[in-house]
């Protein structure tokens, strides 16, 4: 029986299943952007690892903010690679990327929003996100921060998934017995593998993910949409 869920954010509550390389890839497209995908995943690695190091997202930042800050770093480390056209102007292309994905972002929260209403009602939810140190400003911008008991956040607690340790905080948070926590979310190394370890129970969100998924067995159960999570959990 479940008594309480465990929730990621990006990737699942924010773009239904969809990686954020993918999100942000098709922002490239649609820009007309020219730069191979291959090169263009390398910089998004880039751009993760450095704001992972670096403390540029401030607690108060809002998610354009932190588009513009992703988007920035990663289109700089491209043009400084030769993978784009001189001359290119950084600031504007990353203004317009940011603009169109945080407009995405808005709609797919607005629907998930709905779905944590439910869920709320019944159980307690708690989110457990690799985020900046501002995912409590991203949840009241969004509008979605009610529905939470709690947050565990990597840049605040010190630990990112796939540490387990991550999934044990928020089963902590709780107070439930882990066997009777659900964790919900998109990428089957970071959460559900990790979660499974921590001794929850799984429910994937099965998406564009980053890579091929070969071994899908720890998942107790898969969904292609998070609104599907409703009646799977229930």
């Amino acid at each position: 029986m479940i008594r309480g869920i465990l929730l990621d954010y990006g990737g699942t509550i924010d773009t239904d299943g969809i990686h954020w390389s993918e999100v942000l890839w098709t922002a490239y497209c649609d820009m007309g952007i020219p730069v191979e995908k291959s090169a263009f995943r390398e910089a998004y690695k880039y751009g993760e690892r450095y704001l992972a190091l670096h403390p540029v997202i401030k607690p108060s930042n809002h998610f354009f903010d932190v588009l513009f800050a992703k988007t920035t770093i990663q289109l700089i480390h491209l043009a400084e690679n030769g993978c784009l056209n001189e001359p290119f102007d950084v600031p504007v292309n990353s203004e317009r990327i940011s603009e169109i994905c945080y407009e995405r972002v808005r709609k797919t929260v607005k629907k998930s929003a709905s779905v944590l209403k439910q869920l709320s009602q019944t159980f307690p939810l708690v989110l457990v996100s690799n985020f900046y140190g501002n995912i409590r400003t991203v949840l009241k911008e969004m509008d979605i921060n009610q529905y939470f008991t709690d947050v565990v956040e990597s840049a605040v607690v010190g630990v990112r998934k796939p540490d387990p340790a991550i999934f044990i905080l928020g089963v902590r948070s709780l107070g439930f017995d882990a066997a009777h926590i659900a964790v919900v979310g998109d990428s089957y190394t970071k959460d559900i593998i990790p979660a499974k370890e921590a001794g929850c129970q799984t429910v994937w969100l099965r998406g564009k993910e980053w890579e091929e998924t070969p071994d899908t067995g720890k998942a107790d159960a898969v969904i292609d949409h998070f609104e599907e999570i409703i009646a799977t959990i229930n």
